[in-house]
């Protein structure tokens, strides 16, 4: 057996709140990213980015805009973290509580309510520009029953759907160079990830959200997966975030599990602690915002930290097999920390949805349905439930 792996690669969340995941309609599929060439072509320029303007969104409505909008507001993370990324942040005047982790997120207007957006703390913004991620699809109307200029994003569960969704951020904002630069990193760091595992074994990998529930097909955090290096082996059990029983987890057998707390509490849970994963210590910690919020930068770091601990373990793998290390699970039965972790690695997560895995956190609900968002480390399926119709508030 080989010895345990302990990968710590990101930052812990600093607040263990309920996140969100989202998925798209069943039976769509994820888009393949061949290479950074095969994204959406931008090749604006500001200057191409001349007011009015007329877009559709997910709702089918034309929002027009007539100047460039100074005052901007967003209730859900992803779309904030995108503005971040293009320069706009200065314009930002309201974003909600799960949008704090961006630099500067903490001065501005915080139009959260106990669940969802709070309509009179967006009004209360001014803003001339709403975005709306489409985890906030419930939001959208109610806001524009106040007058306001709202734009809804439909589900973003791949690269390209990422990259088109900052690109009409920003159109809408003015800023298309921006976007085209941001994208351009976007497609560079998935190919770097691609080409750090393109001669390694894809790890069987699995993303448990708490209670069974786990990130499956269709999803932006498949997504992650399959260019981080490893196989979804929930992809094949469906669509979005379904609930598995105990049973179906153990015949997945994950090698690896992906998640949030650098302690990897889950992992001593069953079913997870009989999987080969659970046996042997193979976890890599990620950044719970990063994870589930679908926006570039999260494409850029998720994508780094999990093809980094692939090819680091495969490496380990490697070097056990060998012999090259010189100890066994026979002989001391843990890895060098002895404690559950490795040496100098204390690995934490921190995250538009941001949820985190099993052990404090939910998913990004992509569509809200049924079989999608898990709930927080929860113990009871009514607490779990709670935990569904929160998660998508944080994509």
């Amino acid at each position: 057996m080989r010895d345990r792996y302990v990968i710590a690669m990101a930052l812990l969340v600093t607040t263990a709140l309920v996140g969100g995941v989202a998925g798209p309609a069943a039976g769509a599929q994820p888009t393949t990213i061949e290479s950074p060439t095969d994204g959406p072509s931008v090749h604006q320029t500001d200057d191409a980015c001349d007011f009015p303007v007329e877009l559709t969104d997910a709702t089918g409505t034309t929002i027009t805009l007539d100047e460039r909008p100074e005052r901007i507001t967003t209730i859900n993370p992803s779309a904030a973290q995108t503005l971040w990324e293009l320069g706009a942040e200065d314009r930002v005047v309201g974003v909600t509580q799960y949008a704090f982790y961006l630099d500067g997120a903490t001065e501005k207007a915080n139009v959260s309510a106990s669940f969802g957006a709070s309509v009179e703390r967006v009004v209360d913004t001014e803003p001339d520009l709403v975005l709306a991620p489409n985890a906030s699809a419930s939001d959208v109307e109610p806001l524009r029953e106040q007058g306001l200029t709202v734009y809804h994003f439909p589900a973003a569960t791949s690269v390209d759907d990422i990259a088109e969704k900052t690109e009409t951020i920003g159109r809408l904002v003015g800023n298309c160079e921006a976007a085209a630069a941001t994208n351009e990193e976007m497609y560079d760091a998935v190919e770097e990830a691609e080409d750090r595992t393109a001669d390694v074994d894809r790890p069987a990998a699995l993303y448990p959200l708490g209670d069974g529930y786990v990130a499956a097909n269709n999803t932006f955090i498949d997504e992650i997966m399959r260019v981080g290096g490893t196989d979804n082996v929930a992809a094949a059990e469906g669509d979005g975030y379904p609930q598995l029983s105990n049973e179906v987890i153990l015949q997945t057998d994950p090698e690896l599990i992906l998640v949030t707390d650098p302690e990897a509490r889950i992992l001593d849970e069953e079913p997870y602690a009989s999987t080969t994963a659970g046996t042997e210590g193979n976890y890599v910690v990620m950044d719970v915002n990063y994870l589930n919020q679908p926006a570039p930068r999260s494409v850029i770091e998720s994508t780094e930290t999990l093809s980094t601990a692939v090819a680091d373990l495969q490496a380990e793998d490697g070097e056990t097999a060998d012999g090259e290390d010189g100890t066994s699970d026979g002989e001391d039965g843990t890895s060098d920390g002895g404690d559950g972790t490795s040496d100098g690695e204390d690995g934490t997560s921190d995250g538009e949805d941001g949820t985190s895995d099993g052990d404090d956190g939910t998913s990004d609900g992509d569509d809200g349905s049924e079989s999608q968002a898990p709930g927080f480390g929860v113990v009871t399926a009514l607490i779990a439930a709670l935990a569904v119709a929160l998660i998508s508030r944080r994509r």
